[in-house]
């Protein structure tokens, strides 16, 4: 609650009367006060109110440890006097978790000196607030990264599930049967190796275990994943609906579709209108031919639609939304990004601390649609950087909504490069290099290691990715020697040599003597390109002339 600025002093007297808590801070401030550790305390004083259940936590400047005002000019301006406080509420959401920021700052005299009182709301149900990553909390007098007793009471927060809910209102019969038969078979096939007695269960039986049913009941779960169009009436003014629109290279929308419960069925229909064209890109120099592929890998679509199911807030009536453009799509759904960063999301090994709608998920992870192990989100990642394109980008600067966007096109040569010469690279590492070529910050130790590497370059923080790809392998020659180069490519090596003049075995052997793998020995590379000459001969694209201790190669034709 947001106090009215005449009522400040009065509060803060109060805090002062008390013994300092857990959830209030006093600092002197005289002048200025560490950007860092403000952020700390907010984290900390966040965490601590949520779980003591205090309204909020507060930070004092212009009081001294012994809780006597001394007076502050942090952020004092003498034209402007409030716009340096406005413009940290800014600033410091940039680092923290779930869209949090300052409820209010206030402003005042207390005894004729300055005070500044930062009002800090407490975290959200089961997300602790971080700063930078890192939750904080107060120990003592001390701040100390959040023990694991205090996360997981935090995390252990219980909170209404909207999709174990019951419609009373529905029945059996307002599920689509062609849905149901579908997730019993999903159901079958991940399980009946392991429990051959699930072939023989009805398809209500199986639906209990799911947990789509409930006592004969049918759940909001079930309502979603398969219920008819017309069920969703049954919902309490919720509207699941997943709409697609195309939006034509001027930015205005040119087609769009509505898609309706059953969910079950719908992420293929949606893959259906996507222009998942086929799409050539180089990603290396040490090649004549580029990477044929599609803009789009099914699965990356799949997993974020899915995921966007999963997590969608539905209390909040908004609507899944895929809009796909010339070079990307982005997928929109309700509700907070329950790991606060996708730095967390992306840790090997990372667990998501509760589901928005668990038993939905529970159902989505029995039929196969999503993966319970918190992998899916890594999984689209390490797709993304398999396939030398852009990773993912999640805009969370709505605290109450999830921006998903991914590109089908390379944004910058360079990073796909680096990619083809490092395939083996950690996520990590590339997660930042994607980081760069988009233009996003990076913490100055971060460029510091992604420059040690030879990964970047420039003056921070406007860095770009590095174009010397020999900076990483040594040189191209030696990243060939290494690898070799496929037979077909050494082939038209030796056709575009020959197109320049007339050789002899000798000379191509010797010109294509990089894009062969260093482990092979004189005689080998010997037989190797003799080889190579003879297929292209049969090929009738080259043919010899002269006597054959003096033969020259040449093309037989023009190629």
């Amino acid at each position: 609650m947001i106090r009215p600025l005449d009522e400040m002093p009065a509060l803060v007297m109060t805090l002062l009367a008390d013994v300092e808590t857990e959830v209030v801070e006093y600092k002197e401030a005289k002048q200025s006060y560490d950007f860092d550790k403000i952020g700390r305390y907010f984290s900390a004083l966040s965490n601590e109110a949520n779980l003591r259940n205090a309204e909020c936590g507060w930070l004092l400047f212009g009081i001294t440890d012994k809780r006597e005002v001394c007076g502050t000019a942090y952020r004092k301006e003498a034209s402007r006097p409030s716009v340096g406080l406005r413009k940290l509420k800014k600033e410091i959401a940039d680092y923290l978790n779930a869209g949090m920021t300052f409820e209010e700052i206030y402003e005042f005299d207390l005894d004729g000196k300055r005070v500044v009182a930062f009002q800090i709301p407490p975290c959200e149900f089961a997300t602790p607030t971080t700063w930078k990553g890192v939750p904080w909390s107060r120990e003592n007098e001390s701040l100390k990264e959040m023990p694991r007793f205090k996360l997981e009471a935090i995390w252990g927060q219980s909170r209404p599930d909207w999709s174990k809910q019951i419609s009373f209102e529905a029945n059996v019969d307002d599920l689509d049967p062609e849905a149901v038969e579908f997730a019993c078979a999903k159901f079958i096939e991940k399980y009946a190796a392991n429990q051959p007695a699930i072939e023989r269960l009805s398809q209500e039986e199986m639906l209990r275990k799911m947990g789509l049913i409930i006592h004969g009941r049918v759940t909001n779960a079930a309502l979603v994943l398969l219920g008819r169009p017309e069920s969703t009436a049954f919902l309490s003014g919720s509207a699941p609906r997943i709409t697609w629109t195309l939006y034509a290279s001027d930015g205005l929308p040119e087609a769009y579709e509505h898609f309706d419960p059953p969910f079950i069925l719908q992420a293929d229909k949606v893959l259906g209108k996507i222009r998942n064209e086929r799409y050539r890109y180089f990603n290396s120099d040490v090649t004549l031919f580029p990477t044929l592929a599609n803009k789009y890998e099914p699965e990356v679509i799949r997993e974020l639609l899915h995921n966007a199911i999963a997590h969608q807030d539905y209390r909040r009536t908004g609507k899944i939304n895929v809009l796909e453009y010339e070079d990307r799509i982005v997928f929109m759904n309700e509700g907070s990004f329950i790991p606060g960063s996708i730095e967390k999301a992306i840790e090997p090994g990372y667990r998501p601390p509760y589901y928005r709608n668990r038993l939905l998920s529970d159902a989505m992870a029995k039929t196969s649609m999503i993966d319970q192990n918190a992998i899916g989100i890594r999984n689209v990642y390490e797709i993304q950087k398999g396939r030398m394109l852009p990773l993912p980008t999640y805009d969370l600067s709505d605290s109450n909504r999830v921006i998903v966007t991914i590109y089908g096109k390379v944004l910058d040569e360079a990073y796909t490069q680096l990619l083809a010469a490092e395939p083996n690279m950690d996520l990590g590492t590339v997660f930042l290099l994607d980081l760069v070529q988009k233009g996003k910050p990076i913490s100055k130790d971060q460029a510091k290691m992604l420059r040690k590497r030879g990964l970047v370059e420039g003056r921070y923080p406007n860095l770009i990715v590095s174009s010397k790809v020999a900076g990483i392998i040594g040189t191209h020659e030696e990243y060939v020697r290494q690898k070799g180069l496929d037979t077909s490519i050494c082939k038209e090596l030796i056709v575009k040599l020959l197109k320049t003049r007339p050789c002899s075995r000798a000379e191509i052997a010797s010109a294509i003597d990089h894009a062969l793998p260093d482990g092979m020995s004189e005689e080998q590379k010997k037989k190797h390109v003799s080889y190579l000459l003879q297929e292209l001969r049969k090929d009738k694209r080259i043919k010899p002339e002269g006597s054959r201790g003096s033969a020259v190669w040449t093309l037989s034709q023009v190629d």
